[in-house]
């Protein structure tokens, strides 16, 4: 039946072509008349359209009547509400803000090594000693001199008190003694600097100095790296189209990928500068240490929850089309032949935001509606078709 109509029409079409229409183009050829060739151009234009409009309605109703055409096997996805959770995606690296190279604060040999590689230390902790160059004995020399000039110092105030003696006994006395006080408290402030002490609690990465090394201030002369793995984050580069919706406490997955596992925190803090040069801004999410397994400068995979909906509309994006317009469009089963006879249905459709194999429907679909799945992409407008749903 399709064939006969094919030919019939076929024949029309060269019957329209030819005589007077093959006259009038051979005319328009011979005229070498731009503008003639034009309008013959639109004619000739203009009859395709049609007959391209009288074959589609041909299709259409063929596949309507035509009882003997083998229909197209289709399954159909019945689509429901549900919470949609879409994660912004970005990368970024472990750091912390206890990474530290400790520094000597004088200069002298390196008497003791007290702590070694991976050795958990307390803030405070004695890590290692300098000799000191003799700065212990005249600490102990003052020390002696200031409790000779503080004896003195309390004689002479009795003294004063019971009106005995002169006021400027009292008074050197007593600016002795402070003088005293204060040497004593400068000398055992350089001879602390002999002692390095942990700046906080945390774990001696690596010893870099072995005993009897000559240390110095200033770089070059590091002694100790000590990190403290309770306090990490993730500095990422957010782009400034997501500033309202990246704020603080918003829930984030963190995958590391070397590690093969992930986390689930919340952004800390994000930033109040957007950066000229990329046009974003920063946002910090705190992570674990995984008993120790995350470690600084490690390679993570951020996926920031920046939109959520608890209503949402899904479907597969395996069934989305999109036509010459740059609408975007799916089939789906006529809700009123789908118990008789199945037809397809074309509707056009406005889609929201993509997470992985599916994309979210803000209008055109709407809840009990059966999408084509399986065989979207052989239907037509219009078309019987056979529901296999398993």
């Amino acid at each position: 039946m399709r064939k006969a109509i094919y030919i019939t029409l076929t024949a029309v079409v060269l019957a329209s072509c030819g005589g007077n229409s093959n006259k009038s183009l051979d005319k328009a050829l011979a005229s070498n008349d731009v503008e003639t060739m034009r309008s013959k151009h639109a004619e000739i234009s203009s009859q395709k359209k049609a007959l391209e409009a009288q074959l589609k309605s041909l299709d259409s109703a063929i596949a309507l009547l035509d009882k003997s055409e083998k229909l197209p096997l289709v399954t159909t996805i019945e689509v429901h509400p549900e919470k949609f959770d879409h994660y912004l995606e970005l990368q970024g690296d472990v750091m912390t803000k206890q990474n530290v190279l400790i520094y000597p604060e004088m200069s002298g040999t390196l008497n003791r090594v007290y702590v070694k590689e991976g050795q958990k230390v307390s803030k405070g902790q004695l890590l290692a000693t300098i000799d000191d160059g003799g700065l212990s004995s005249q600490l102990a020399q003052l020390k002696t001199q200031a409790e000779l000039s503080k004896t003195t110092f309390e004689r002479q105030k009795r003294l004063w008190e019971q009106n005995i003696g002169s006021e400027i006994q009292y008074l050197q006395a007593k600016t002795n003694y402070e003088a005293q006080q204060s040497a004593v408290k400068q000398m055992e402030s350089q001879v602390g600097k002999s002692s390095i002490r942990a700046p906080f609690t945390g774990i001696i990465d690596d010893v870099i100095k072995d005993e009897g090394t000559v240390v110095s201030p200033g770089p070059g002369s590091e002694v100790f790296r000590i990190v403290n793995l309770s306090n990490m984050y993730i500095n990422v580069e957010v782009p400034e189209s997501h500033l309202p919706n990246v704020t603080p406490g918003k829930d984030v997955k963190v995958y590391f990928p070397v590690l093969g596992d992930s986390v689930t925190t919340t952004v800390r803090q994000t930033g109040n500068f957007i950066n000229p040069s990329n046009r974003s801004f920063t946002a910090e999410i705190p992570v674990p240490s995984l008993d120790g397994k995350v470690k600084p400068n490690l390679t993570a995979r951020v996926m920031i929850n920046d939109y959520t909906s608890d209503k949402a509309i899904l479907i597969p994006q395996s069934v989305l089309s999109e036509n010459a317009d740059g609408e975007q469009y799916v089939y789906l089963v006529d809700a009123d032949s789908i118990q008789n006879d199945p037809v397809a249905k074309k509707v056009v459709i406005k889609t929201g935001k993509t997470q992985g194999d599916y994309v979210e429907v803000l209008s055109g679909i709407n809840e009990g509606d059966a999408i084509i799945d399986e065989g979207a992409r052989s239907v037509k407008e219009g078309q019987k078709v056979n529901i296999k749903n398993s």
